[in-house]
């Protein structure tokens, strides 16, 4: 299906829906392709394809709101989906702060080429792709007597949107993705040590292809003789590809629906200094090629660029045009694009050498945060460190705090950004984080 047939379906649905008793309606066309494979002892495991198409509709009726999704876009199926939906959409109860976004708010279109899918996604022949699985793979097989399994796959998707509102918004988007990953396991007396390492990009050319089985076999190897170090209050730096495990806890009380809830330790903290000076976080939609990059959010408004902290302030709530209604706010966006750290000067090696006694976190095992007041629990394991040295991997042990202690704790940042998510986090020690251990 092309993208005018798309427009002119998703069309043809709304002006059906307003006819039959809407009075508003946003319509969002979407398809999708993707395909893996997991490889293991030299042979396939899994091998997986898929296709999907779906017609998403939001309807508001009378006060009333409901949404409903189908993947049969015959016109005569249509008509049937849509009439129901509407009729079962009176049966709810009203809620009068649900409706589109204000139409100054949409994206009306003319923005830059974000670069964010491969023109040339249906043009690698599958054989490659099983291939790289396998070559993966063969990077661990046979290099160390201590290795137990070896697991490695390929994966990449290309997703495709149209969508269209009856107040005046009309946009689409698509996005690919391609990746490799490597899980090993191996002896490590007792315990069975093991560890990953992935590779992502939207680009297939520019896929990291090489690497990626050494590098998870030497990071399990090091977690090898893994044991308890004694409790306290210590320096901690966690690595740059976890740092998303203790930031999503400030994303998620910035959300529009958690300050309504009452389930968010930053509300009335606009314009206030909560953490560290060193925290300055952007959210940066047009970075070309961005994980994130977009034009338009989920409800077809424009995105900007904007201070989510600024030297620990914080700047910005996500605000949807529902909760924006209900907390008498304007509405921002619901959701984050790429979130680009502020970085320091050292990398992860010499953030080490910075700390005379703490643990570097490599993993989380478990855990969780109270949205509410900011305390939190996690199991971690990583390496022991003093005098900026490693001297033991460490496992089975716990950090406790606040968020607002944590984030306003920040020592330092490195400059190693991980570059395989929408959000680009350096590496980053933290001050007198409290460790549960012996």
């Amino acid at each position: 299906m092309t993208k005018e047939e798309k427009y002119n379906i998703a069309r043809w649905v709304i002006n059906h829906a307003l006819k039959n008793g809407a009075q508003q309606v946003s319509v969002t066309i979407s398809n999708s392709r993707s395909s893996s494979v997991e490889v293991r002892e030299e042979k396939i495991d899994t091998l997986e394809q898929a296709i999907q198409n779906n017609l998403t509709i939001r309807l508001f009726v009378d006060n009333r709101y409901s949404t409903h999704s189908t993947n049969r876009l015959n016109q005569e199926e249509l008509v049937r989906f849509i009439d129901e939906a509407i009729v079962a959409t009176r049966y709810l109860s009203e809620d009068p702060f649900r409706l589109l976004p204000d139409p100054e708010l949409y994206y009306k279109g003319g923005g830059p080429d974000l670069k964010t899918v491969d023109s040339g996604f249906d043009g690698h022949n599958p054989q490659q792709k099983i291939e790289l699985a396998f070559l993966t793979e063969k990077e661990v097989l046979g290099k160390d007597e201590r290795i137990i399994s070896v697991t490695s796959s390929y994966f990449d998707g290309l997703s495709e949107r149209v969508m269209v509102a009856s107040n005046g918004f009309e946009g689409d988007s698509a996005n690919s993705y391609y990746g490799l990953n490597a899980q090993v396991s191996v002896k490590g007396g007792d315990a069975r040590p093991s560890s990953y390492w992935g590779e992502t990009d939207i680009f297939f050319e520019k896929l990291k292809k090489t690497g990626i089985g050494s590098k998870a076999l030497d990071l399990a190897l090091k977690k090898i003789g893994q044991k308890k170090a004694a409790s306290g209050k210590m320096q901690m730096i966690v690595e740059n590809r976890l740092v998303s495990n203790l930031f999503s806890p400030l994303m998620s009380a910035l959300n529009g629906s958690a300050i309504y809830q009452k389930n968010s330790f930053l509300i009335d903290q606009l314009e206030k200094k909560i953490f560290s000076e060193k925290l300055t976080v952007t959210d940066d939609p047009f970075i070309p090629s961005g994980r994130g990059s977009r034009h338009f959010d989920s409800e077809g408004m424009a995105t900007r660029k904007r201070p989510v902290f600024e030297n620990g302030v914080v700047k910005n709530y996500y605000i949807d045009t529902y909760y924006g209604k209900k907390l008498g706010m304007n509405p921002t966006s619901g959701s984050n694009t790429n979130l680009v750290f502020n970085t320091g000067e050292n990398n992860l090696d010499e953030l080490i050498a910075l700390v005379q006694k703490g643990i570097l976190v490599t993993g989380f095992n478990g855990g969780n945060c109270n949205g509410t007041t900011g305390d939190f629990s996690y199991g971690i394991e990583g390496f022991l460190i003093e005098k900026g040295n490693i001297v033991q991997p460490v496992s089975e042990m716990n950090i406790t705090g606040n968020m607002k202690v944590l984030w306003s704790g920040v020592d330092a940042l490195g400059n190693d950004v991980y570059k395989n998510s929408s959000w680009l986090t350096p590496s980053i020690l933290f001050s007198n984080v409290d460790f549960s251990g012996v």
